[in-house]
């Protein structure tokens, strides 16, 4: 769940109100863009950020009143050229943020609550907000909607069949990975698409399984080490995994609902681990494969997959060398070099770096 949401329930549960904040659109270029929340407690506790510096005192203030007078509203905040040069922006911008006041003994934190539940489960939901509009629900009402629509809705408008339609445009966007501002039969609506924290799986407790376990937890995964054999498979030598797993990795793999968010890393140069676990890997849908070696370790490696009848398409899938071609050769070097490579293809910029010639 996300850090910002997380802390507003901890503060509802102990008594204290909050106030959210939401970017909702963007005009122009910003630092961040829609679903970036920052969140002000009663007792000046602040999470999160929208611009890096430049709205946040301003909001702070608005969060304060709007903790005060209880309404929740729509603001706007203009970045100007001259605040933009200032932390390193290109151009200004305006943010349009929905700030909303939740109150310890409303139903924000239950709904919140059956969220953050959901995703523990390892179930994707959206929360979708009124902003305004002219179906009757005030501003700040709130829906939780589960991916799986046999799983029902948290909350309502008030109104049946607009939570219906409100589910059903959940859903579309939950589908997509996004997070978007929308006019829903008249009422004016922000979903935000919430996963469960992606796994990223480390094929081989070697060099630099270790270093590529904390990557990979900076930018939000779930670390597997899995390694059947070696003697470096330990809780103190991978202390940023969440779990190791002493077993062959095409049977581990194989067990896993592996899905477009997931990333494999197979790290072994060795045959009888690489293809078996790169062909698992593919067939369960792995978002992102890569195999640590040189070309002629890899062109042996597609030659075997090929031998096993792994289709080409899924084969070019394959990314190796694995990681951006950035120069270095320690360990936390490989392991920025592949996380950023793993953040690259899921944003789809990977043709682009290619082309700009950053690939190896």
């Amino acid at each position: 769940m996300d850090e910002v949401l997380s802390a507003v329930r901890r503060w509802l549960e102990g008594g204290e109100a909050a106030a959210l904040a939401t970017i909702v659109s963007v005009e122009r270029k910003a630092p961040r863009g829609p679903g970036a929340a920052m969140a002000v407690g009663e007792r000046g506790g602040i999470v999160g950020s929208l611009s890096g510096g430049c709205v946040e005192p301003a909001l702070v203030e608005s969060a304060a009143t709007a903790i005060a007078s209880g309404e929740a509203r729509v603001v706007s905040f203009g970045i100007s050229d001259d605040q933009a040069f200032g932390i390193g922006l290109s151009c200004g911008g305006t943010l349009h943020v929905f700030l909303e006041p939740l109150a310890p003994y409303g139903d924000g934190k239950a709904l919140l609550a059956g969220l953050e539940e959901a995703l523990a489960r390892g179930e994707a939901a959206a929360l979708v907000a009124v902003l305004g509009g002219q179906r009757g629900a005030p501003p700040g009402t709130k829906l939780v909607v589960f991916e799986d629509s046999s799983a029902g809705i948290l909350g309502s408008t008030g109104d049946s069949g607009l939570d219906g339609r409100l589910a059903e445009r959940a859903r579309e966007l939950l589908s997509r990975g996004e997070s978007e501002r929308l006019d829903v039969e008249g009422t004016d609506v922000f979903v935000w698409s919430f996963y469960p924290a992606p796994t990223l799986y480390v094929i081989g407790a070697v060099h630099p399984a270790a270093e590529l376990c904390r990557a990979g937890k900076l930018v939000g995964f779930r670390v597997v080490v899995c390694d059947p054999r070696s003697p470096f498979a330990t809780a103190e030598r991978l202390p940023a995994a969440d779990e190791i797993a002493r077993e062959w990795p095409d049977a581990y793999l194989g067990r896993q609902p592996l899905g477009a968010r997931d990333a494999v890393c197979v790290l072994t140069h060795d045959l009888k681990f690489d293809v078996p676990a790169i062909r698992a890997a593919l067939s369960g849908g792995a978002g992102y494969v890569g195999a640590m070696g040189s070309r002629k370790t890899h062109a042996r490696r597609m030659e075997r997959l090929r031998e096993e009848g792994v289709p080409e398409r899924d084969i070019a899938r394959v990314f190796s060398p694995i990681g951006l071609d950035l120069g270095g050769d320690e360990g936390g070097e490989i392991a920025v070099s592949v996380v950023a490579e793993i953040v690259a293809h899921r944003h789809r910029r990977i043709d682009a770096l290619r082309r700009s010639g950053k690939q190896a």
